[in-house]
This record gives C-alpha cells, structure tokens and sequence, in this order.
C-alpha cells in the first residue's frame, strides 16, 4: 500500500467519528467509517525499523469486500465462524471486517497457546474456515493429527488434517511454495489471492446476534468460548469514545494480541469508527517498540502491567546516565507538574515541563490504557506526574472488554475507577471491611458459554428485579464512598492464615513488586505441596501451621530474598510472607500476561521439592 497523507490534512479534514448509537452491527459501522475516512490512512504496519505496509481506509474497504466476496462463493453467510489464528497486522482486521459484512461470527483465537491447546479449541468452536499464518499452519495439523495417531503409528501413517473440525478451510497469509498437505489435507486457500470482482451481497445482523466467541481461560481443560454480541461490542464502544474521544490525529500502537478483549476493541474497532491510524509491529523487542514509538508518533496504546514494567526499566536505565544536576531538574519539575495537573492531564503542559522524559516515548505518548492484571500504584502515579497518565481499567471477556475505568478526573491510582456507562457494579455477600465478590451486570455482558449451560447457569445469576442477569466474576473488591471499586484478588486463590485472616495473593504481590523479581507469586505452601507433616505439641495436639510461600525468579537469589526480606517489615503482621523459592522456569502467563497459577503450582510441586524452600 503506498497512500499517504500529512497531518495538516487529516487535521483540515477531521470528519466526525462513526457512532455505534446508529449502527445495528459491526460490519455496518465499520463499512460506513470506511467511507467517512476514505483518504485517511487507517494501518501502517512496522517491520522492526522499516515500514511494511500502509493502508488507507478506502484499501482496507476494498480489501474487506473482496474477501466477503470469497466467503460468498464458498457459501459462508450468517452464523457461520470463521477462525483467526494470527499475530497482529493488517491481514486480521480485514479478515475480521469481511466476515462482519457476511454475517459471520468471528472466533479469536491466542497465537500464543501451543499447537495442541489451538487444535482443541478449533474442535471446540467448529469453524468453517480458518485464517492462519504460514508458519503457524503445519505445527497446527501436526499437533491436531498426533491427537488421534495410535500408539506406535508414524506421522505418515495419519491423514494430515484430522483432528480438526470436518471440512474446515484454511486461508493461509504469505504462504511460498508448493503446497505440503497432499491428497489426504484440506485444500489450502491464499489470502492474498483476488475474487471474482462480484460484489458481495452485504448482510444485515441484529444488535443480538452474535458477533464473536472469544475464549477465557480456555487453555486447558474446560474451554470458556464467552459468546458476545454486536449489542455488546456497540454499548460498549460507545462508553469508551465519551469517555476517551479519539481523532484522525491519533495513531494506536496495537501490542497486545489483537484476539485479546482490550486490543479488539482499543486497537480495531475504536480507532476504525474514530478515523484513528492503527499501528501494527512484527517484532516485539523493547528497541523496535521505542523506535516505532517515535518514528510513527504513537499517542495511545494498551498495555499489560509487565511491559509497563519494562517501559519504567527503560526509564530507569536513562536517568541513571544523567549528570547530578540533570536528575535534580527532573525532580523540581516533576513536582512542578504534579501540581498543575493535579485536577486532570495536561498534554502539552506535560510535554513543555518534561520534555526529556516525553522524547524517550517518542514525544507523542497522551494516554497508556492497562489492565488484564494488576497494576502496580506506585508505578501508574509515576506516569502521571511525569505526564503520561495512565487509565487502569478492570474488566472480563465475559464483559465485552472493561466494566469500570478510570476517568482521570481527577487521577487515582488506588482504584480499577468506576462502573462505565450503561454497567452496575454489586459487592456480593460483603464482610466486614465491605469485600465481597464482584458481580457485574449491563448491555456489555455475554449472552453465555458457547455449549456449556451449566457453566453459564453458574456464572450469570437471573436479577431479582427481572432486569439483565448478574455476571459473577470471581473477583473480591470493594466500593468506596466515590463508587470506585477496589480490587483485592481472585475469590478462589484467597488464604485462610493461621490467625483467622484472610489474605489475597494477587494484592500482596503487588506489594512485592518493587524488590526487582522478573516473575514473583505467593502461595500458600499447603496449596502447592500439600499438608506438612504433624508435629507434635506437649498437648499431642497436631500443629499445621500454614505459610506464605513467595516464589521468585530472576537476579541474584541472596540479593533478592535480602530485599524481600525488607519489604516483609512494611507489611502487616497478616500479610507478611514466610518463606521463599526459587522458581525452576519462566512463569506461565496467558495473553494478557496474568499468571496462570494453577498451572504453576503443578510445576512447583512436580519440580521444586519441600526442602528447597527456605524460611525467612
């Protein structure tokens, strides 16, 4: 794609933004944001330093009708689903917009899963069609084919395609060469290749149909194939743009997976009605995302608690070059800006004070969206005071994408902030300090698990008042007297101490986050390696004594557990930890980077042995 255009332009253009209110459903609104924004590019796509491709809104419109124009030929319309398995670049986003203008219902799937883990939730979802990488598609078939091989038989001797679902048609990207999968394999489609020039026939959905069925921690066991709506996608994109309106001028940086709720939302289908550009970059490497950060003029982009993590490391690694007196003038204007944007962000304010600081993001940086975890407060208040704010949100699959956010007027960053338009937040069967678990219920929650209703029956709870059901999360918070809700952790990994306590892991981890771990998580040890054995006490009673195990990785262990240790004094005699041991790998995370703790506590307990944990 070779379009381009000045920002002068799209800033004398600036065409109104396409709003859900008068859509019916996504195919609708994004085929009408085409039009508005026709000349205005809408995706650039970064190969570390070198720009792969650029396309305008027209492009992506008429890339979309061609490939609807295929889905025709081979007879998908309404209802059928159609299956992405992809890193994120153009090729999704229009794949996705074509299967909207046919009816279809996309199905997102995590390209970071294994091949296994992939395979099992194409069988589960029964996709008609799948677009996936070059790359990804023989781990794939290999994977799905080793599934259903008998003991003893090679791969030659099981047909390449089976343990898929029957009949599904792969469309691969930037496939080269010869065709491997034989007689016995799916007939493999090219993207890349034209239709028959046809238009297609446009199909028209209800705001109730569904739209998308997108997995929640569906890696392994049972899969949760959340079943979402256009009305859900609609109500809540139109949340988001009054609360965060976005222009021609602004360009998305998309990281996280584009299968992921946050980035589906934030990084395609917000910046498509707005006339926003999105920006997609193959590599990942902390040097190619500052890079584009500055070449491309990045002013808003989602993440996850780690890479902000990594965005304060790159900060860190900075300001320990700068001369003493350069460090001073940072501070006094840091506290300069603190008290002039105290009441809400000032961008261009920010800018002027803390120049510097801004030109190591690129100079353009308004806003970083985070959320999928939780979010350190010390570190959210430094971007703040440095002009960057941070909006900590708080929300499920099962809710479209957030249920409460934070306004920034003014800025807190205690809080996941308050309940967005059109959703109520309840504290359910609260204790005494108010925590209770967190039910969600408006327009933005799933209509249920995809051929699962007795898991649905458990999580959405008909409302007394007979108005929508309630989603129960899982989640423990409490509300405040601003209506904020503050998160605790998960209901199921709470601890019951010795005393009688309750304490939550994911909230004292984040207390924990500063000694510097790469990966840090607290368990008790009973939960991981089992009861410890009885001891016996001058009454003969048995002594069970329950700690906190912290388990860290990364750095120098002896310099580690000395500032654990440390950090283990600040804390409430309730919440300090016990013991400590070193993980044996890297921390299994899901998409958006969440710690999958019950898949690290096997680990622990097959590879890590009692003795090994030392106390503190």
């Amino acid at each position: 794609m070779s379009h381009t255009h000045s920002a002068l332009s799209a800033t004398k253009l600036r065409p109104e933004a396409v709003h859900p209110n008068g859509h019916q459903h996504l195919g609708g609104l994004l085929l009408d944001a085409t039009l508005q924004f026709r000349d205005l590019t809408a995706l650039i796509e970064m190969d570390r330093k070198k720009q792969r491709s650029r396309w305008t809104f027209d492009e992506v419109r008429t890339h979309a009708l061609r490939l609807a124009r295929r889905f025709e030929t081979w007879g998908y319309g309404p209802g059928d689903r159609l299956a992405i398995l992809m890193t994120n670049q153009p090729a999704w986003l229009v794949t996705a917009f074509a299967a909207f203008l046919r009816g279809m219902v996309l199905v997102p799937l995590d390209w970071k899963l294994t091949a296994e883990e992939q395979a099992a939730l194409l069988r589960h979802a029964k996709p008609k069609a799948l677009l996936v990488e070059a790359h990804h598609w023989p781990k794939l078939v290999t994977a799905a084919a080793s599934e259903l091989r008998p003991s003893g038989a090679s791969a030659l001797q099981t047909p390449l395609g089976q343990g898929l679902p029957e009949g599904l048609r792969p469309i691969v990207t930037e496939w080269t060469g010869p065709v491997p999968m034989g007689e016995q394999g799916p007939t493999i489609e090219r993207w890349e290749e034209a239709s028959d020039g046809v238009a297609p026939t446009i199909e028209t959905r209800r705001r109730d149909d569904l739209a998308c069925i997108v997995y929640s921690s569906g890696t392994g066991g049972r899969p949760k194939g959340c079943m979402l709506t256009h009305d859900n996608y609609l109500s809540q994109l139109a949340a988001l743009m009054a609360l965060f309106p976005t222009t021609p001028n602004d360009r998305f940086f998309s990281v996280l997976p584009t299968n992921h709720a946050i980035d589906f939302l934030s990084g395609f289908i917000g910046p498509m009605a707005t006339g926003a550009i999105v920006v997609h970059q193959r590599t990942l490497r902390p040097e190619f995302l500052l890079d584009t950060l500055r070449t491309q003029r990045i002013t808003q982009m989602a993440v996850v608690p780690m890479l902000l993590e990594a965005f304060e490391r790159a900060l860190d690694e900075q300001l320990d070059k700068a001369r003493p007196w350069q460090k001073k003038a940072l501070s006094v204007l840091t506290q300069v800006n603190q008290l002039l944007t105290d009441k809400k962000p000032n961008h261009g304010l920010s800018k002027t004070l803390m120049k510097p600081v801004h030109e190591g993001f690129g100079g353009h940086l308004k806003l970083l969206f985070a959320g999928g975890a939780f979010v350190d407060e010390r570190r959210a208040k430094r971007f703040y005071d440095l002009g960057i704010p941070v909006v900590i949100g708080y929300g499920l699959t099962e809710c479209t994408t957030v249920a409460t956010v934070q306004d920034l007027a003014p800025f807190r960053a205690d809080t996941v902030g308050r309940a967005v338009a059109g959703v109520e937040i309840r504290i359910d069967a609260a204790n005494d300090d108010g925590i209770g678990e967190v039910w969600i219920r408006g327009k933005t929650v799933m209509k249920g698990y995809l051929d699962d209703p007795d898991l649905t029956a458990e999580t959405l709870i008909p409302a007394a008042d007979g108005g929508l059901p309630w989603l129960k999360t899982g989640d423990l918070g409490r509300l405040d007297a601003a209506r904020h809700l503050i998160l605790v952790g998960r209901k199921k990994n709470m601890i019951v101490t010795a005393g009688g306590k309750n304490v939550y892991p994911e909230d004292l981890e984040v207390a924990f986050s500063s000694v510097g771990a790469e990966d840090l998580a607290i368990f008790a040890e009973n939960y991981v390696w089992g009861a410890p054995p009885k001891v016996a006490t001058e009454g003969g009673a048995a002594l069970t004594h329950e700690r906190l195990v912290v388990v860290a990785r990364g750095g120098d262990f002896a310099v580690l557990k000395k500032k654990i240790v440390e950090a283990n004094k600040r804390q409430p005699e309730a919440r300090r930890v016990h013991a400590i041991v070193k993980a044996p790998a890297p921390f299994p995370r899901t998409a958006s980077m969440k710690v999958k703790r019950e898949e690290l506590a096997r680990v622990l307990a097959q590879r890590v042995e009692r003795g090994a944990i030392e106390g503190i």
